[in-house]
């Protein structure tokens, strides 16, 4: 049973992730703080949010986006310091711009293209049934005897 709660508090431990100190005392601005850091990702622990994340560096960034919505920044501003600082990579959803653009719509393509690569050798493959001629037949039923 004792381990069995172990296992449990192991599991659950990024439910801890956001330390009491970093709370900020205005609730508006800590659910702000909240949603942003929900939307980052931990530049260590892959695909996890900073706001689930127990490594230091996503404590120093969930430190960094309190301090500027705290000097007045808004959500997209607080968003863009971060992506100025660590770049596009410490968003958990990447903008669909640029370069990204190409990487979104890539896999579509090539999805598409095997499909039709797919659906070309099948209609090539396809083998029209013509009756055997009488030799042919001879022939089989020669190989059949045997």
């Amino acid at each position: 049973m004792r381990a069995l709660l172990v296992i449990l508090l192991l599991i659950a431990t990024p439910v801890f992730a956001v330390q009491p100190d970093e709370i900020l005392d205005d609730p508006a601005l800590e659910a702000r703080a909240r949603v942003i850091t929900a939307d980052l990702r931990c530049v260590v622990c892959r695909n996890e949010s900073v706001d689930d994340s127990n490594a230091e560096i996503a404590r120093d960034i969930r430190l960094m986006v309190r301090e500027r919505l705290v000097a007045g920044d808004s959500n997209a501003e607080a968003i863009q310091y971060m992506v100025d600082r660590y770049g596009e990579f410490i968003l958990l959803n990447p903008r669909i711009t640029g370069t990204n653009l190409l990487l979104w719509l890539a896999g579509p393509a090539l999805l598409l293209t095997g499909l039709l690569v797919a659906v070309i050798s099948l209609r090539r493959r396809r083998v029209t049934e013509e009756p055997l001629s009488e030799a042919e037949e001879a022939r089989l039923a020669q190989l059949l005897d045997e």
